[in-house]
């Protein structure tokens, strides 16, 4: 009966260490899960802010291209 009772506490460890393996997975998938969340708004905050910037460099162009085109010509 000892034996048995060997086997059964040998086992009962290995479950316990493997539910503790399956814990910290699940920890680490939710923490990873929460910072995926994170990036991806801060990847849309970018790409937002390069839009904005891109529009901004677009006008600005075209008000120096229409100052340039009001520039008198050079006489040679």
């Amino acid at each position: 009966m000892s034996l048995t009772f060997g086997i059964v506490r040998v086992m009962e460890q290995k479950l316990d260490l493997l539910a503790e393996k399956v814990e910290r997975v699940s920890a680490l998938v939710a923490r990873l899960r929460a910072e995926k969340a994170a990036l991806t708004e801060r990847l849309l905050a970018a790409e937002s802010g390069r839009t904005a910037l891109q529009r901004n460099m677009e006008s600005a162009r075209s008000r120096i291209e229409a100052l340039i085109q009001q520039l008198p010509e050079g006489k040679t």
